[in-house]
């Protein structure tokens, strides 16, 4: 059956969902703006706005600011430990434990690479979670991964200082997403044409897990988060992955997704 018998209409280069392309550029025209800022302002908006594990620590955690000090001695070099120790005491003198820091560093990138590949990245997992979901529920999605990436990388690294910033948590959370009905069975619509991957029916859970695509798509994602974490290819990247972000924003977005999802999962097998 012809699908489009008069070979008339075509696809835009660019057909992403307005809550998509709306969140590139916001991420894309933060990154442009903090180019005009002076060095100390723009020092100051990370310190404001990016997750700083022991600043959550000391507020919240019951340590001590000297066990954030005693730390760096152990762990940074001679050269390091000075500034180290300067921004320490800076940040940890202002006694705030600035919550809101746990979404608001999805905003801020490091680079023209880290925002760029992000951006690629949103657009590519975010199109169809925002298709099957709607804005409301992409955006909700979007902002739990990026909390829990925050909260799993302040876990296990609770005495660092320096800022972490990005999107990748929020990113990966929307891989998981993804990953529940993007490699599920094509279906056929009563139309006559075959389901898009934001219409088919995700997979219960156990039937995912024997999927290939999803196995192999799940390997190749925490391969290239070892390899960018622990091996750090020269050239390839400019600063430390957080990849205990990565790992928190896929949780909660493979937890998350079902319970959001509006379209009911194939039967068969269990769903969490």
């Amino acid at each position: 059956m012809s699908l489009n018998p008069s070979g008339s209409s075509r696809e835009p280069i660019f057909n992403l969902p307005t809550s998509i392309f709306l969140s590139v550029l916001v991420l894309v025209g933060i990154h442009a703006l903090r180019l005009l800022l002076s060095e100390e302002t723009d020092f100051q908006l990370l310190i404001d706005w990016a997750v700083i594990p022991a600043r959550w620590s000391v507020e919240y955690g019951g340590v001590q600011s000297d066990e954030v000090l005693s730390a760096l001695q152990q762990g940074s070099s001679e050269q390091a430990i000075s500034p180290l120790h300067a921004l320490a005491q800076y940040i940890l003198a202002q006694n705030e434990g600035r919550p809101w820091t746990a979404l608001s560093y999805a905003f801020l990138h490091g680079s023209w690479a880290h925002v760029i590949i992000n951006s690629i990245w949103l657009a590519a997992f975010g199109t169809p979670v925002a298709r099957r979901c709607g804005a409301g529920r992409f955006l909700l999605l979007c902002a739990a991964a990026a909390i829990g990436g925050a909260i799993l990388y302040a876990f296990m690294n609770p005495l660092q200082i320096l800022p972490m910033i990005g999107a990748s948590a929020a990113v990966s959370g929307l891989m998981a997403a993804a990953s529940w009905f993007i490699f599920a069975p094509v279906d056929w619509l009563p139309e006559g044409r075959p389901t898009q991957p934001h219409e088919r029916p995700r997979e219960p859970l156990l039937e995912m897990l024997r999927n290939r695509q999803v196995l192999v798509f799940l390997g190749f994602w925490f391969a290239a988060n070892y390899i960018f974490a622990f091996v750090q290819p020269i050239g390839i990247t400019d600063a430390s992955i957080a990849w205990e972000a990565h790992i928190g924003g896929f949780l909660v977005g493979l937890v998350l997704f079902p319970l959001i999802d509006p379209i009911p999962a194939r039967r068969g097998g269990l769903t969490p």
